[in-house]
């Protein structure tokens, strides 16, 4: 059975860090990205990680966000470091599976709040 699961959102106060893990069962990571969406907002890409680990950023996040993938567990990341207010969003991730499938995460929350 094909799943992705996402975990290590929750409520961290303004410069404080995270990490998200997106872990695929049943399939093997090609390429990855992570997404957020903020109320009101329209969904943008956070960062992105393709299969020899080139990663991209969003320009809000660079310097402060690193995504990163473990391929023996199956599993990417997303370090948040730095948060912002306006960084709260719900975060997703999708990944591309070496037979070009995409497979959403479930989301989690992130808020950055004092």
């Amino acid at each position: 059975q094909v799943r992705v699961v996402e975990s290590g959102g929750g409520l961290v106060q303004p410069g404080g860090s995270l990490r998200l893990s997106c872990a695929a069962s049943s399939f093997a990571i090609n390429s990855a990205t992570w997404y957020r969406q903020a109320p009101g907002k329209e969904r943008e890409v956070v960062a992105s990680i393709t299969l020899s680990g080139s990663p991209n950023y969003a320009d809000s996040v660079k310097g402060r966000f690193t995504i990163s993938r473990d391929n023996a567990k199956n599993t990417v990341y997303l370090q948040m470091n730095m948060l912002k207010p306006e960084d709260t969003a719900v975060y997703r991730c999708t990944l591309t599976s070496i037979w070009g499938a995409e497979h959403w995460g479930q989301g989690t929350q992130v808020t950055v709040s004092s």
